[in-house]
């Protein structure tokens, strides 16, 4: 039985042809769907699922709104450490704590079709990304630099100090009731019969320097094959311990997709969303509201 907790979900299921649903992170403020779905407009390529969720991912990550690329958060030191992956039915590319570039998502593509790697991080995937002619671009915001004040405050306070959520992240534990739900953006399409996803995150707050998150991390917060493509949101390390996206994945073709995404967000204690598509339809579902764009060939 799943526990009775609100939800906040929808579904639209159809014959796929050339579709393109992209998020913008649970907890992402409802109202911006309308945005969303002009960018999933702008990006929607009818000969590519892979581009198509790429260019959906690279308007994201040009939004500050996002949580991803130019609006990323600071981590505890004040840095902004970036993920970003792609996937198709053949290919993966990912990378980890990337600094001063505008577009994360754009290298993890590189990173899969210009190099014999699968994931690249840190300083390597920086000095990568000047060789492929990336330049220097500070993400930074005010937006973001207004959040870390307000953590760094929450975690000076005196009462952080007496709260056992608290306590253990100034010993390096256990952060999960700290962090903010808004962590990821991420799409999936399914163009000519093929499938792909992307995602992209700018991380979540309070966050060590090298903190990585489900984002980049194949069968976590993204996996796509021949039976369809989905990315995850929410809390990075609850995601990674339930390798949420490939479990999902492995339960397509059992029953509908949109009890299957359900059935194993009924998990979590903490935000959780996911997007999704097979070769019936796309679905979504989040514990908290998610803003959600999405478009076809049959909307056009």
């Amino acid at each position: 039985m799943l526990p009775r907790k609100t939800i906040y979900w929808s579904t639209t299921l159809q014959s796929v042809k050339n579709s393109l649903l992209l998020h913008g992170g649970v907890g992402s403020d409802s109202s911006l769907s309308a945005v969303l779905h002009e960018y999933a407009r702008k990006a929607f390529r009818k000969d590519s699922s892979l581009h198509s969720v790429v260019n959906a991912t690279v308007a994201m990550e040009d939004d500050p709104v996002f949580n991803a690329g130019t609006g990323s958060y600071q981590r505890i030191d004040g840095s902004i450490q970036m993920d970003a992956a792609v996937m198709t039915e053949t290919g993966f590319g990912s990378v980890i704590g990337i600094e001063r570039i505008r577009n994360p998502v754009k290298l993890a593509l590189d990173v899969m079709q210009k190099t014999p790697h699968l994931i690249m991080a840190g300083d390597g995937a920086l000095r990568l990304a000047r060789l492929l002619g990336y330049e220097e671009y500070d993400p930074d915001t005010k937006k973001a630099q207004e959040q870390r004040a307000k953590v760094m405050n929450e975690l000076d306070s005196p009462e952080a100090a007496k709260n056992p959520r608290y306590s253990p992240f100034k010993r390096m534990g256990d952060i999960s009731k700290l962090i903010l739900p808004e962590d990821t953006v991420g799409a999936v399409a399914c163009i000519k019969g093929k499938f792909a996803a992307a995602v992209s995150t700018g991380g979540a707050t309070p966050m060590l320097r090298g903190r990585v998150g489900d984002s980049p991390i194949p069968g976590a917060g993204i996996f796509c094959g021949t039976k369809g493509a989905v990315v995850a949101t929410g809390i990075g390390e609850e995601i990674i311990k339930h390798m949420l996206c490939i479990s999902v994945y492995n339960e397509i073709g059992s029953k509908s997709l949109p009890r299957i995404l359900q059935e194993k967000a009924s998990d979590f204690e903490g935000p959780v969303g996911l997007i999704a598509i097979d070769r019936e339809g796309y679905s979504y579902f989040s514990s908290k509201p998610m803003a959600v764009g999405f478009i076809s060939e049959e909307m056009e």
